[in-house]
């Protein structure tokens, strides 16, 4: 199975929200990471049909998208920023409702249903009514209906918003499963979400695509541009804020560690160390480069 972006573009009046974006998506999970406005909705809403784009195309296997219509949208599971809910129905009426609509009968839906609850940690609360739930559990809740079809295409769109450590651990084992046979699409400006079970990483700047490839291909990027040094506590801070700072780390003895990205030495004394993915996000999305290129 082949999702195929070409030169997919969307305009809202003067402003291009996605920019001739190209790219062929195979199974495995794909991690779209890019800042807050920098065009991941829209381009989503687009994969799944929500909104139709002012330019180029979607392709799946070879067939225009908005030819195929419903057979294109029985295939896809869903997960928005904000998915709309009834506040009174319970979590199994809600499933069972979602069931319906995708075309199950009462007793394939009501077990789908149970299990996808379990695996999302809701199944003792499966009787509680949605608007007294948390919003880690409505999140939870919103992960279990985008996979209610068993979709060949699972779009993800902030999906750990809310969610605490444990929930984001039981959320990336149950995709890295899902998505053996599946192209899963999660959309997030937390890299943690993409770091440990992405196979690809795309990184979405200002509605393109700037760079893509495997963790470690993209980690590989930010090599000999992060440094850390050692200074005097009280001067850290002052030094971070006239950097672009990663982190700063406080010792007891007063001394204090700083980790910055930068294309040459930032100070005396300081050392390359080995980058990580957010330290690559942070040299695309900081005026530590002058393209966002790295």
């Amino acid at each position: 199975m082949e999702l195929t972006l070409d030169r997919l573009t969307k305009q809202f009046g003067a402003r291009i929200a996605v920019d001739r974006v190209s790219v062929t998506l195979t199974p495995g999970v794909i991690g779209l990471l890019g800042a807050n406005g920098a065009g991941k909705t829209t381009l989503m809403r687009m994969v799944c049909d929500v909104l139709r784009p002012t330019g180029g195309q979607i392709l799946l296997d070879g067939s225009d998208v908005a030819d195929m219509g419903v057979e294109y949208r029985s295939l896809l599971g869903y997960l928005p920023q904000d998915f709309g809910y009834y506040p009174d129905f319970t979590a199994l009426d809600f499933m069972l409702y979602m069931a319906t609509l995708k075309g199950f009968g009462k007793r394939d839906g009501r077990e789908r249903s149970m299990q996808l609850l379990e695996e999302v940690g809701l199944v003792d609360d499966a009787r509680r009514k949605v608007k007294t739930y948390s919003g880690g559990m409505k999140q939870r809740l919103g992960i279990a209906q985008a996979m209610i079809n068993d979709p060949q295409i699972l779009v993800l769109d902030e999906p750990t918003a809310g969610l605490d450590p444990k929930e984001r651990v039981r959320f990336r084992n149950l995709i890295a499963s899902f998505a053996q046979d599946k192209i899963v699409i999660l959309s997030t400006h937390i890299v943690s979400d993409v770091e440990f079970i992405a196979n690809r990483i795309l990184v979405m700047r200002q509605g393109s695509f700037v760079m893509g490839g495997s963790l470690e291909q993209l980690v590989a990027r930010a090599a000999g541009k992060v440094w850390e040094f050692h200074t005097d506590a009280r001067r850290a801070d002052a030094m971070a804020a006239c950097m672009s700072a990663a982190n700063v780390r406080h010792a007891s003895d007063g001394s204090a560690v700083v980790r910055v990205i930068a294309g040459e030495r930032p100070t005396e004394g300081a050392v390359t160390v080995e980058p990580t993915l957010e330290d690559l996000y942070l040299l695309v999305f900081s005026d530590a480069t002058t393209d966002g290129r790295a």
